[in-house]
């Protein structure tokens, strides 16, 4: 990490101090890192997770930082209406991250589509119900801004206006993209009706350091690339720090002025670069030598990060990201060099 980067993320590290906020998908990928950063700004943490009495779930949780003294596990079904109600009650703010995301499915609806949207409400309409909350920070995705009939070619700069067609999602069947796009179509719709101070966090693929000891979706793309695999895709890759995205998350909590959207995409790159940078770092790896002998997947795009940029955050350099990555799939036993 840059000494800028470090510096500015310890420059109001205890701003929490004496706030209460809700995390929801508290074992998840973000929603552990969320927690830590949070805990490391000195807020108390309530966090939902479905089995509060699962070690494999939890023990890296109270494992954190601060853990001991200000974080508090629930037990929350996302498809239960009123499962949040306690939780969220004299929280100041709540990040809801308690979504599934899986890039095949084979039955959709009940694994991706009810609990994103039917989550997103049942902790949205928990919120209404207090006095104390005071904005709501959502983790949607990309996803729900890149699937439309909108052409993406070199030249396209997307940015937060960008939303993505539910007719095209269901037509490429691309059902992560399709919850993702109802469930933040479903938020913005109920925020409104209720006066809810709400505020969407769009990432692209998120990569960098696991907290939790299990591997999820987004990570798993990286080692399957390194793993033995023959041929890299004939795409554009973009991804983002994990470390970046809860720091965006954070910060559009704690900026008073924050509002609307927020792109998070630092980096988009051929799959070819991604496989030269990781054979520079790791030469000893049996990386894919060839690309795939398909049409080119995904065109080379620009994404507008000025919004995400205005709440101060300092992009952490892709290559400091992939090695945290690889190294991170090497402590966890994933990946042996």
């Amino acid at each position: 990490m840059t000494k800028a980067i470090h510096s500015y993320r310890n420059k109001e590290r205890m701003s929490g101090e004496g706030k209460v906020v809700c995390v929801t998908g508290g074992s998840g990928y973000i929603g552990s890192w969320l927690i830590k950063h949070l805990l490391q700004k000195g807020y108390t943490v309530k966090a939902t997770v479905r089995d509060p009495s699962d070690s494999k779930k939890t023990d890296h949780l109270l494992a954190l930082d601060g853990a001991k003294e200000r974080l508090h596990l629930f037990k929350a079904d996302l498809l239960a209406e009123g499962s949040f109600d306690s939780v969220v009650d004299g929280c100041d703010g709540v990040f809801h991250s308690a979504s599934p995301v899986l890039f095949s499915a084979t039955d959709p609806q009940t694994e991706l589509i009810d609990p994103a949207i039917k989550g997103t409400l049942n902790v949205l309409k928990s919120c209404a119900k207090v006095k104390s909350v005071k904005r709501v920070v959502i983790t949607s995705s990309m996803a729900a801004v890149l699937r439309s009939r909108r052409p993406l070619t070199a030249d396209v700069v997307v940015d937060e206006t960008w939303y993505s067609d539910p007719e095209v999602c269901k037509e490429l069947k691309v059902w992560y993209a399709l919850s993702k796009t109802l469930a933040e179509e479903a938020a913005w719709n109920f925020a409104k009706e209720n006066a809810i101070d709400l505020v969407t966090i769009n990432p692209t693929y998120v990569i960098g350091p696991m907290l939790q000891p299990t591997l999820n979706s987004s990570v798993e793309m990286i080692l399957n690339l390194i793993k033995g695999a023959e041929t890299y895709p004939n795409a554009y890759y973009s991804s983002a720090d994990i470390r970046d995205v809860v720091d965006v998350h954070i910060q559009a909590f704690e900026v008073p002025s924050a509002s609307g959207r927020y792109c998070v995409v630092p980096n988009v790159l051929h799959y070819s670069e991604v496989v030269k940078i990781i054979h520079e770092h790791y030469p000893t790896l049996h990386l894919p030598e060839k690309c795939d002998e398909t049409q080119l997947l995904s065109p080379s795009f620009k994404v507008s990060n000025e919004k995400a940029k205005s709440l101060g955050i300092n992009y952490i350099p892709f290559e400091v990201t992939l090695k945290g990555t690889i190294e991170s799939l090497k402590e966890k036993g994933f990946l042996t060099i």
